[in-house]
């Protein structure tokens, strides 16, 4: 979308909000809805060839104190996988059901160097799947001799936003219906000193995933279509 469409749907949109702002102020949460969940029971620990390592300690790079994670995230979950060739994985999913403002999920660009690591490539990446391809972005990170690649996407009201501009069109598409947008950020990293392998194996473990979960499941995680490979619903 030109930037020129892009500012009439902005303008359209605002208008229509400000137009019902005084009648329709987003008030309605997804579990509201109904639309309840578990990011534990969604997401199998074991699939394909990956195994969960548990008590591992995920070394989930996060500055936020335990108090402000609550108030950023309804629920989070971090794990460590491993597969049969012994290569690690570390997963964290963190839903909101408000993210509106202030809170707005952390991206890893901002909790990576808050902790201290230096960030030195930050680009937009498609990862390709079965079922469609999902619009993240790479980093290649490190702390001294650690480096970890990292893969990641974020949706707002199950759609997947990669800036600022698309997560505010879900946010006004959804303010004209009371409903206040929840997102979920989805990452994978690895301790790899060679970012490509790592990558390749993010996707392995992203495909991976999504092909042993449900289709709604695949929509709340990573906003994709609820058809099956083939065509199959």
């Amino acid at each position: 979308m030109g930037m020129t469409r892009r500012a009439l749907v902005m303008l359209a949109l605002m208008g229509s909000a400000s137009v019902g702002g005084f009648a329709i102020r987003p008030s309605t949460k997804a579990r509201d809805r109904g639309k309840t969940f578990s990011l534990e029971a969604i997401v199998p620990k074991r699939f394909g060839e990956w195994a969960e390592l548990p008590g591992q300690g995920v070394q989930v790079v996060n500055p936020q104190t335990q108090a402000l994670l609550d108030k950023l995230y309804s629920q989070i979950l971090a794990r460590a996988y491993v597969d049969s060739a012994g290569y690690r994985v570390m997963l964290s999913l963190a839903y909101g059901d408000d993210q509106r403002g202030a809170l707005q999920a952390h991206k890893p660009e901002v909790c990576y160097p808050a902790q201290g690591f230096e960030v030195h490539s930050n680009v937009p990446s498609e990862i390709v799947t079965d079922f469609g391809p999902i619009r993240g972005r790479r980093l290649n990170t490190s702390l001294g001799p650690r480096k970890e690649p990292v893969t990641y996407w974020f949706t707002a009201g199950e759609r997947i936003v990669t800036n600022r501009f698309d997560q505010r069109l879900v946010e006004l598409r959804l303010a004209l219906t009371g409903e206040v947008p929840d997102g979920l950020l989805f990452r994978v990293s690895s301790i790899d000193g060679q970012p490509a392998r790592a990558f390749d194996m993010h996707d392995r473990f992203v495909n991976d995933l999504l092909q042993s979960i449900a289709p709604a499941e695949r929509v709340r995680l990573a906003g994709l279509s609820m058809t099956e490979p083939g065509g199959a619903p």
